[in-house]
């Protein structure tokens, strides 16, 4: 259910207001109830789908966060526990004459909204914290444990973060019941935190590529040549071949970042600047006309 759009799935615009949701779930619900359609496979999917989708857009909260994060972003933050909590489904389902818990813990698994989900009456979530870590490109590349300093109802706390392989800027990572303390029985609030990925002084990172620039002479350029240049692992020496135009990129395949999946690098490209010198000596001066009235 993940991916699909909540407010599709009711039949309403994006701008509906929430009589309108309401009154769009209501009759989705009459016509999906279980108690309708027993035995009915995909009527009870498509009453756990519309369920799902009035839990959240019936709360303002919710709301504003799934239409701030789009449906993948909501779903990390929230889950599924979180998003029946304090929905009035039960209510509305005995208002038109049908159980209110019991639908839900033979659909879900003893989950409902309101009480349920395991929760006590007036359970509630700890409050979820956010935070921004800033991360060099190498760690973001290659990954490794991060020791990530924080203030926190007045006092300074400390965890350590696992910073996963390949992670990507503006990356989000949970930490599921590190916010704060929960009420009333209820869990405590996650952790949110958006990597940040430094600028690095060698390279420029292209998805999963590293550009790393080098300025050659006109003659290097003409003649031919070959450059140390760095990698993330070991320096590497290229060959850079006779006549290459400035902007040209050489590439160094499996020399990028590993890939999040676990399997394969992306690569990396020197690209290649011809520096033209801005001054001269007369005796060099002489040299390009000459190499100019020859034909270069």
């Amino acid at each position: 259910m993940a991916n699909r759009d909540y407010y599709e799935l009711l039949g309403v615009k994006k701008d509906a207001t929430p009589e309108e949701i309401k009154k769009s779930y209501r009759k989705l619900a009459v016509k999906y109830h279980p108690d309708k359609n027993p035995g009915d496979k995909q009527a009870e999917e498509r009453f756990k789908e519309i369920s799902e989708a009035y839990a959240v857009l019936c709360d303002p909260e919710k709301r504003k966060q799934y239409d701030q994060f789009g449906s993948d972003g909501f779903h990390q933050k929230f889950s599924q526990e979180d998003i029946f909590r304090g929905a009035d489904v039960n209510d509305l389902f005995r208002d038109m004459g049908f159980g209110g818990n019991d639908v839900f813990s033979r659909i879900f698994g003893g989950k409902g909204g309101r009480g349920g989900f395991g929760f006590r009456q007036g359970a509630r979530k700890g409050e979820d914290l956010a935070m921004e870590v800033y991360v060099t490109l190498r760690e973001a590349a290659l990954g490794g444990e991060k020791r990530v300093g924080f203030q926190h109802g007045g006092q300074r706390e400390e965890l350590s973060l696992k910073i996963p392989v390949g992670i990507e800027d503006g990356a989000q990572l949970r930490l599921k019941g590190k916010g704060s303390p929960g009420s009333g029985g209820g869990p405590n609030g996650d952790i949110y935190l958006t990597i940040k990925v430094g600028k690095d002084l060698e390279f420029t990172r292209e998805g999963d590529d590293l550009v790393v620039e080098r300025q050659i002479r006109f003659s290097e350029a003409a003649l031919g040549t070959s450059l140390d240049v760095p990698t993330l692992d070991t320096p590497k020496r290229i060959k850079v071949p006779a006549g290459v135009q400035s902007g040209t990129k050489i590439r160094l395949k499996g020399c990028g970042v590993p890939h999040r999946s676990g399997s394969g690098k992306g690569d990396l490209y020197v690209k290649i600047e011809v520096k033209v010198p801005e001054l001269m000596t007369r005796e060099q001066k002489k040299l390009l006309e000459k190499l100019a009235e020859a034909g270069l």
